[in-house]
């Protein structure tokens, strides 16, 4: 997961720098929100994903590894269907972005999870 997050946060750079400047001029300014709010949780949960790591020693590996799972499940649904959406314009791509926002609210759910069982 490391790997993962490292990989996203990498993404997310290049994705933000892109839109930034090679997008500007191509997509319209809603276009643009769009693959800028991808950007924003891909950002956001590769950023979680290298804390999951961090978190690994200290908590159940088991909760962890299964919220670094749907994070990594969150990116790809989340932001994944909103670049498509901003560089196609297929509406329909849409419908999968809430599967993703489902994926991230599930993986912070899990570390809830995993930081309740380490207090008891």
């Amino acid at each position: 997961m490391l790997l993962a997050g490292a990989a996203n946060m990498f993404i997310a750079v290049g994705a933000g720098a892109f839109g930034a400047h090679g997008l500007k001029a191509v997509l319209t300014p809603g276009m643009l929100a769009i693959w800028q709010t991808g950007v924003t949780y891909e950002a956001s949960h590769g950023l979680g994903l290298l804390l999951l790591c961090a978190l690994w020693p200290r908590f159940s590996v088991t909760l962890l590894s299964r919220a670094a799972l749907l994070m990594l499940a969150g990116i790809v649904l989340f932001s994944g269907s909103l670049y498509a959406l901003a560089l196609t314009g297929i509406r329909p791509l849409g419908a999968v972005t809430p599967f993703g926002g489902l994926c991230f609210l599930l993986a912070w759910a899990t570390v809830v999870m995993a930081g309740w069982r380490r207090r008891g």
